[in-house]
């Protein structure tokens, strides 16, 4: 039995800010023809119900500026677009008393599986153990409903999934009711077991055939009202997290695909290089473990028994390379290039203002598991096995590349080791592909650590210009001109804005104009105020990381907020509560400023640091204290640049309804490390063409030595009945916050990205060949 919940779904009205919504829980679906229990899990429109928005609202200081976001923001045009094809994705209920769904979206450590078990949980009423969620291959007939990102997952599947979960649980119950000739309000439901008068019970999974439909037909169901909740709100630890801990858990590269063997590539010396001759192709082939070697347009891949045979063959390999798309260029070219594309900011105000030109260097966007996947190319089909987030649009791709129908590929999603954006593309499943086409055989493609750093997908280098006008204690204007290196956007979500382009309030901007548009907002009342987006220089492979243009435009305007405060003669976060929209907002400072205990008197050389950022139905404040005294900042480290410590972090966040507050604490915490890392110290060097950085020994992601000791995590309590989004929320309030910590414990503000780029702290590794040397005195710098 397959059930859908219908296109008359009500979606509750528009509310005051911080009001509960107020509606019917009753929801129309359908129960489809099946063998046992199946129930489809179709994804809602977006909502209009604002509920609170942190940023919405009407400002009172000048003359306010529409927000787009109030109409609609990125998260919900990506919930309208999966909307259509909702109804194909099912919940089943097994004889076993087992409950599956395959969710069209990647797991890859955010905790979306374990989410999503517990939305099934609650409204099935079954115990959390007894559901099993794994990942849907690729699916196209899904469209949009198929793409992981822009916190949207929870957002738009929280509804449906529930509604699912719902049906089948109506119809256990009225197959029990009716097999024990008693009315269905005389049987009950407990931890998945249904009972009856006179001591009769069945459990779902004898009753699922019985449940299941013969036809389609239409029904309606009522949800749960969240005043009865037992799962959903509760903190729960990851359903992986024991097959994680004891090394059960599959990744790409764990997978036993026959005959698959290790693959790796040898990469050009310079960015999107190409091969012009190989001069000991033989001799490489005829190395120990070696089986294949073949050109590829990225390079020269590699096949043998292990990878470390592998990385022997790609370093002793001979290339001849072709300039690449970014020859010769560097960090002062590429920003004299964002310089002539900076938008202009009009005439100079005719009242004071605060005004500051800010620089993001080249980020990069690898994840701790190696970019990877696994390929089987023969003559007539495909297969792939990888951790993608954009899985459709990579098999359309591959089938086109490789002359296929497109029912001839089939690629599997697997979970993944981290992504921050970087699986929104499927650079090693395309390599991977392209390489077993030629051999004909299977391969089980790894880049190198060098290789993601080097040739990978980076955040693009911006600049980043802010004014603001005021006249007493009024703000009134506010203008961001934001400049960089084109974000590559096709990876699914361009066309999501092209299919809803009619639909959206941005007229005819392009993909990058748009999405920025649709994921920014103004928090505060600040009179007349525009953002724009300029994009420039394609040569480069870039991604959206986490967040996307998020953390570098918060950063820039909550650093001018600082100084405004400043020139006001204003505390940094009383000013920001003043100006904030609304009191949702406000209560997410106010709560981050108390718990962190703002205002405290410290020594000399430290600071706190407070900021504010909202999108996607959610807010969240950060306040960090800093150490910027010279023994803390010249302290040894080996081959680093020590800087600035962040000693305490406390975070406020409101998501709404928070599904597993264990779950959004986590990823508030991996958001403050993201915040520290863009501020203090990660970033890639641009030098003739290439990246410096060669790995995570000299790319400098946060470490234990710059890790807060202090950190704290307070959940709101929820201020609306639905969940917002929450997977890259955090970062940006985080950098923003420790780059106003520093810019007070200093009396510098800082207008460069991370503060430590203009210091490098080690020496380059080579280029050719592109796979370092691996250490051997690892032992001595054991600390």
């Amino acid at each position: 039995m397959t059930t859908t919940p219908g296109d008359g779904a009500e979606r509750p009205p528009r509310q005051d800010p911080g009001r509960q919504p107020v509606g019917r829980r009753r929801f129309l679906g359908y129960v489809l023809a099946a063998p046992t229990l199946m129930t489809a899990a179709p994804l809602a429109a977006a909502s209009d119900a604002r509920a609170g928005q942190a940023g919405a609202g009407q400002g009172t200081a000048g003359i306010p500026s529409p927000e787009i976001t109030e109409l609609v923001d990125l998260n919900e045009v990506m919930t309208a677009a999966a909307l259509p094809t909702s109804g194909l994705i099912t919940v089943e209920v097994h004889t076993d008393g087992t409950v599956s769904f395959a969710l069209p979206r990647t797991e890859v450590g955010q905790g979306i599986t374990t989410s999503t078990a517990m939305l099934i949980a609650e409204e099935l009423g079954v115990p959390l153990a007894r559901v099993r969620v794994t990942l849907a291959d690729a699916r196209p007939e899904l469209l949009f409903n198929q793409l992981t990102g822009g916190s949207n997952t929870t957002f738009s599947t929280y509804t449906p999934i529930r509604v699912a979960a719902a049906i089948a649980r109506s119809r256990l119950l009225r197959a029990a009711a009716d097999d024990w000739g008693v009315a269905v309000t005389d049987v009950t439901w407990k931890d998945g077991v249904v009972s009856g008068p006179g001591g009769r019970s069945a459990g779902i999974g004898e009753l699922s055939p019985a449940a299941a439909g013969v036809r389609t037909e239409r029904v309606s169901v009522a949800l749960k009202d969240p005043g009865s909740f037992t799962v959903i709100g509760r903190p729960h630890g990851r359903v992986d997290a024991r097959a994680a801990v004891t090394g059960q858990k599959k990744f790409t590269l764990d997978l036993d695909v026959p005959d698959a063997l290790p693959t790796m590539v040898c990469r050009p010396p310079t960015i999107n290089g190409t091969v012009g001759s190989v001069a000991n192709a033989a001799e490489v082939r005829a190395m120990p473990g070696v089986t294949d070697v073949v050109v590829i347009p990225t390079g020269v891949a590699v096949r043998a028994t292990t990878f470390g045979r592998c990385i022997d063959a790609v370093r002793a390999l001979r290339v001849a390379w072709r300039p690449g798309s970014a020859e010769g260029a560097s960090d002062a070219s590429v920003l004299a290039a964002l310089r002539d594309a900076e938008l202009p900011m009009g005439l100079p105000p005719l009242t004071p203002s605060v005004e500051e030109r800010f620089t993001f260097h080249f980020r990069s966007n690898s994840a701790l598991e190696p970019n990877c996947a696994i390929a089987d190319v023969r003559p007539g089909r495909a297969e792939v096995w990888s951790s993608l987030k954009a899985p459709i649009v990579a098999k359309e791709i591959i089938a086109a590349r490789l002359g296929l129908p497109l029912g001839a590929v089939t690629v599997h999603v697997t979970e993944g080791g981290g992504s921050f954006g970087r699986k929104l593309f499927f650079d090693a499943a395309l390599e991977a592909v392209e390489v077993s086409r030629r051999i004909g055989k299977p391969v089980k493609l790894m880049w190198h650590r060098a290789d993601d750093v080097r040739q990978g997908r980076t955040h693009p280098m911006a600049t980043s210009r802010v004014r603001i006008s005021y006249l007493g204690d009024t703000v009134l204007g506010y203008k961001q001109r934001h400049t960089g290196v084109s974000t590559d956007l096709g990876h699914g979500i361009g066309e999501i804005l092209t299919a809803m382009a009619a639909r959206l309030p941005v007229g005819d901007k392009a993909f990058s104009q748009t999405f920025f548009q649709l994921s920014q907002s103004m928090p505060y009342e600040f009179g007349v105020n525009s953002r724009l987006l300029s994009e420039t220089g394609k040569g480069f492979n870039t991604g959206s990381m986490r967040g996307v243009y998020s953390p570098d435009v918060t950063c820039a305007r909550e650093l001018l907020v600082d100084r405004l405060a400043a020139r006001m003669g204003k505390d940094p976060w009383r000013f920001r509560h003043d100006v904030l929209h609304d009191d949702r907002a406000r209560a997410v400072l106010d709560t981050a400023a108390e718990a962190g205990g703002w205002g405290r008197t410290m020594p000399a050389g430290t600071a706190q640091g407070i900021a504010f950022h909202a999108e996607y139905h959610s807010a969240c404040a950060v306040l960090v204290e800093i150490d910027c005294r010279p023994e803390t900042t010249g302290r040894p480290v080996r081959d680093g640049v020590t800087g600035p410590r962040v000693t305490k972090a406390v975070v406020a966040v409101d998501v709404g309804l928070a599904v597993n507050p264990r779950g959004l604490e986590a990823q508030m915490t991996g958001c403050v490390m993201d915040g520290i890392a863009l501020t203090l110290t990660s970033s890639l060097h641009l030098r003739d063409g290439h990246f410096l950085e060669a790995s995570w020994d000299n790319y400098f992601y946060t470490r234990q030595w710059n890790t807060p000791p202090e950190l704290k995590v307070v959940v709101m309590p929820s201020t609306t009945e639905r969940p917002g989004g929450a997977g890259e929320l955090g970062v940006a309030a985080a950098m923003a916050a420790v780059a106003c910590a520093y810019g007070r414990a200093t009396g510098t503000m800082p207008t460069v990205f991370p503060i430590n780029h203009g210091t490098l702290s080690f020496t380059p590794k080579p280029t050719v060949p592109p796979v370092p040397a691996s250490p051997t005195d690892g032992l001595d710098h054991v600390r």
